[in-house]
């Protein structure tokens, strides 16, 4: 009876707390409608959403889609609420470059979510923090490593990282004889090209523990802190229950990735101070520069982290996603194949130099990018000022959002754009920064990268990496479907960086000249 009771009591003062913060926010509401009009303008149109929480329950397994849905009906600016927080969704990249790119000022600021900003990076991390002078630091000390002239540097190491991911097939999957998942060896090259550049190290294997232990990390992020992930960024008052499953996981996250990142960069730390001879890296340099840019340990731990999980979930479901699709398209395949032998040949491996001679390689690489970009919505931007635009009024503190899936199915701008085909991208000569940089937003080639102020700084490094692995796999394997196991292109792992459910195929040497080129 005592349990009875004390569920009763506690289900009523957590009902007066949802009446009470309900009622707050629809005053708040009617304050902002009313300042609105006070302008004579109005918020974009949009769905109503439920007291409370908004249209939080109608972002299903895949919110993509009723986003997409919302798009056609309220049009391609349309404004929506998750718990207190009011959104606009941009949907046309005309639209976007008039937001984020001419009017940056405005919206080059992101909201510290409770989660990702307050509870995993602690208020640190570039991805995460507002426009502020840290951010403006912290963004200044990491896009040191992402220059032109630093990812020259850095081919030789991917070179060797993408060959050793190669061989790894080759001998996992017995010369072509046996099935296998090439998803892990894909994410540890990510990982170690990352890792590199941030502490100096790799691992030596797939069974190195930091594999397993880092890409769960990193997943866990991703699930935890993308846009619409979890409800706590949104319902305040839900932070008064510390016992919450998803504030639990990030505290976890929190600590583990201090305890990770943390141990490599207090490992350098004593080998510094002991003399030792460190390889250059970032953890390396901002030790060196602690005193002088006033960064205090956690700075430069989240510094590095939000490096990692950005440079590795990108790349690594991109080509997770490539190596799931290409099978299943013999036909390009056997196109890829036939540019490869033409420009490259048999007797070497492909290199950075050989990218403008690959039309139809760089195409099948934006074409993933395009059908399967890993986020299905831009990270957000924040509104500094009040801002009117086109008649419709979008407040301070408003969280704007770049659709990127109904950008990249857009039928006006990609014909049947769920299609796989990389002929649409043939004549494409472009990078993916150059691309952003077009004055025609219609024309660039996809969104995955963001826009504006906030666009990914390591866009090069990228790029770089994924032209490498796509066209080393090309060139060494033909890349077959199991039979009994059809890989599921439709459904993917992951919340916020999305990448395929684990499947399985044949990677077959397409020839001798495998074994001779890779030393085997």
């Amino acid at each position: 009876m005592t349990f009875v009771l004390y569920d009763v009591s506690a289900f009523a003062l957590l009902s007066t707390i949802v009446a009470a913060v309900y009622a707050l926010l629809h005053g708040l509401r009617l304050l902002r409608k009313s300042a609105a009009s006070k302008l004579n303008n109005h918020l974009p149109p949009g769905p109503i959403g439920l007291p409370v929480v908004g249209c939080f329950p109608f972002l299903t397994k895949y919110p993509e889609l009723t986003l997409d849905r919302w798009a056609k009906k309220f049009g391609p600016l349309y404004s929506m609420r998750l718990g207190d927080q009011l959104f606009v969704v941009v949907s046309d990249p005309h639209m976007v470059k008039d937001l984020v790119v001419t009017n940056g000022a405005v919206f080059s600021s992101r909201k510290e979510m409770y989660m990702k900003s307050q509870i995993i990076f602690v208020r640190r991390g570039i991805t995460a923090t507002p426009y502020d002078e840290t951010w403006r630091k912290h963004r200044r000390l990491a896009a040191g490593f992402l220059t032109t002239k630093a990812v020259e540097s850095y081919v030789p190491g991917l070179e060797r990282e993408v060959v050793e991911m190669v061989k790894q097939l080759y001998i996992c999957g017995g010369a072509g004889t046996l099935p296998i998942n090439p998803q892990p060896h894909a994410g540890r090259t990510s990982l170690n090209n990352i890792l590199t550049i941030a502490f100096g190290t790799r691992t030596d294997s797939i069974d190195h523990p930091l594999v397993a232990h880092w890409l769960k990390h990193s997943r866990e992020f991703m699930n935890c802190t993308g846009p619409v992930s979890n409800l706590v960024d949104f319902v305040p008052f839900l932070r008064n229950f510390p016992g919450l499953t998803m504030i639990n996981r990030g505290r976890r996250l929190h600590r583990g990735l201090v305890e990770t990142c943390g141990g490599l960069i207090n490992d350098i730390d004593r080998r510094m101070k002991a003399g030792e001879d460190v390889p250059d890296c970032m953890a390396k340099y901002l030790l060196s520069v602690k005193e002088e840019e006033q960064l205090d340990d956690l700075d430069i731990i989240f510094i590095c982290c939000a490096f990692m999980i950005g440079g590795v979930e990108t790349t690594a479901a991109i080509k997770q996603w490539f190596a799931a699709h290409i099978p299943a398209f013999p036909e390009i395949q056997a196109r890829a194949h036939e540019e490869l032998d033409r420009v490259v040949g048999r007797e070497r491996l492909p290199t950075p130099d050989d990218e403008k001679g690959l039309p139809y390689i760089r195409a099948i690489v934006k074409e993933i990018e395009h059908v399967h970009n890993p986020f299905w919505l831009g990270t957000p931007h924040l509104s500094t000022e009040d801002f009117t635009y086109r008649g419709m009024f979008i407040p301070k503190n408003t969280v704007v959002i770049l659709n990127t899936w109904t950008m990249h199915m857009d039928p006006n701008r990609y014909p049947e754009p769920e299609k796989f085909n990389p002929d649409r991208y043939l004549d494409d000569h472009l990078s993916n920064a150059e691309s952003a940089n077009l004055a025609n937003a219609m024309e660039r080639d996809h969104w995955m990268f963001g826009a504006g102020r906030r666009i990914c700084p390591g866009i090069p490094l990228a790029e770089q990496e994924i032209f490498l692995a796509v066209s080393h796999l090309l060139w060494a394997f033909n890349m077959q479907q199991l039979p009994d196991e059809p890989i599921d292109l439709k459904e993917y792992d992951g919340l916020s960086g999305r990448s395929p459910v684990p499947f399985r195929i044949k990677m077959v040497p397409r020839d001798e000249h495998v074994t001779e080129v890779l030393g085997l």
